[in-house]
């Protein structure tokens, strides 16, 4: 109910600009947001482990939110579609580096982070790192209890033993890699830009994005 009441005050707020571009761009989230949730509990029954699937997720869902709010931003100052483009991708990179910041953290038991190790798994989620290992180590006993963490009959214990073999398997590692490509190409768009207070806040926030401990 609380999502429901805050896309339908974005949709409110979003006509007050006057601006027909910022509501279609809102009232098409909505549409990104739907699409993504769909995809991924279709995907919970899918016993392939895709790490495109995976992309499609997060830019419908995560990385909508992030390319909304900077490309609403660029038709709130009047440029053209190129430039609006231009922002929408930049927000896209920074919304796919937080999620996977984010599923990262799923792997590491922390009070601070605020949800315990596993939870993703326990909600028949597999995430980049462990689409990784099983697709490069094919190990048919992980690949055994992964099938089950997506049916949701996967036990604590087989949970637990899946997300030791991920992390000693490099899983981490290339997750880590992988957001900092995304990271990369956001500050080769930022790069292409006149130098400014702005520039360099946005470099900080995507620092902080990559490095944050929760």
């Amino acid at each position: 109910l609380t999502g429901d009441y805050l896309l339908a005050t974005s949709l409110v707020h979003a006509e007050q600009t006057h601006s027909h571009p910022i509501i279609q761009l809102v009232s098409s989230l909505g549409q990104d947001l739907a699409d993504g949730e769909l995809l991924q509990l279709s995907n919970v029954s899918n016993h392939s482990f895709s790490e495109s699937v995976y992309f499609d997720v997060i830019r419908k869902k995560t990385a909508a939110l992030f390319a909304a709010c900077t490309k609403a931003a660029a038709f709130s100052v009047g440029v053209g579609e190129e430039e609006a483009e231009f922002a929408r991708l930049l927000g896209e990179y920074i919304g796919i580096c937080f999620q996977i910041k984010d599923d990262i953290f799923d792997y590491f038991d922390s009070k601070e982070i605020g949800k315990p190790t596993g939870n993703d798994m326990l909600e028949g989620k597999l995430t980049l790192p462990a689409l990784y290992v099983l697709n490069s180590t094919k190990d048919s006993a992980m690949l055994e209890i992964a099938i089950r963490v997506k049916e949701g009959t996967a036990t604590p214990d087989e949970i637990a033993r899946l997300i030791g073999f991920i992390k000693e398997n490099g899983g981490i590692e290339y997750a880590v890699h992988t957001m900092n490509l995304y990271k990369q190409k956001a500050f080769g768009l930022l790069a292409s830009l006149p130098d400014s207070n702005v520039c360099a806040a946005l470099r900080a926030y995507l620092d902080y994005v990559v490095d944050r401990e929760k």
